[in-house]
C-alpha cells in the first residue's frame, strides 16, 4: 500500500505544478483546475516519492511538483506496473495509460531543475471514478 504525499497542479502546460493539500478528482476529466485535465488518456500523472528523493540526493533542490507530477506517491514502485493497472485512492480509481513520455522540447522543468525525470519514471492514468484526494490518503493496487 502506498500513501499520497503530494498534489500539485498547474495554471499553463509546461510549467511547475504547486501543491495542494486536497483536490477534486472529475471523471474521465482529471483534477479540478489542473492545466493537464481533460478527455485524453494522461489526466493524472503520478512520480514516486522515491524517484524525487534519489534525485535530491544527487544534489538537486527541487519541490513536489517541480516534475510536472500530479501524485507523488511512497511506497508503490509506479514505473514498474503494467498499462491498465488500476489504483484505488479512497472513492477514486485511476487507471493506468502510459509509463514515461518522450519530451520533444526542454520545457520550463528542463531548465529550471536540468533534467527531467518523468519521461523514465512517470505514470499517466485515467479517471475511472471521481472524488476527493488529499495528502495522507493511502492508496492501493487492485
Amino acid at each position: 500500500m502506498g500513501e499520497i504525499l503530494a498534489i500539485c497542479i498547474s495554471e499553463k502546460k509546461g510549467t511547475l505544478k504547486n501543491e495542494i493539500n486536497e483536490a477534486n478528482f472529475i471523471e474521465d476529466f482529471g483534477i479540478e483546475n489542473d492545466a493537464h485535465a481533460g478527455k485524453w488518456h494522461r489526466q493524472v500523472s503520478l512520480l514516486g516519492f522515491e524517484k524525487i528523493d534519489a534525485f535530491r540526493k544527487k544534489g538537486a533542490n527541487v519541490d513536489f511538483g517541480a516534475f510536472g507530477e500530479n501524485l507523488v506517491v511512497e511506497g508503490i514502485e509506479l514505473e514498474k506496473l503494467p498499462i491498465g493497472q488500476k489504483i484505488q485512492i479512497g472513492e477514486v480509481l485511476l487507471e493506468v495509460t502510459q509509463i514515461g513520455k518522450k519530451c520533444h522540447d526542454k520545457c520550463q522543468i528542463y531548465y529550471q531543475v536540468g533534467e527531467c525525470i518523468m519521461p523514465r519514471n512517470g505514470i499517466f492514468t485515467k479517471i475511472l471514478s471521481g472524488g476527493r484526494v488529499k495528502v495522507g490518503d493511502k492508496c492501493e493496487l487492485v
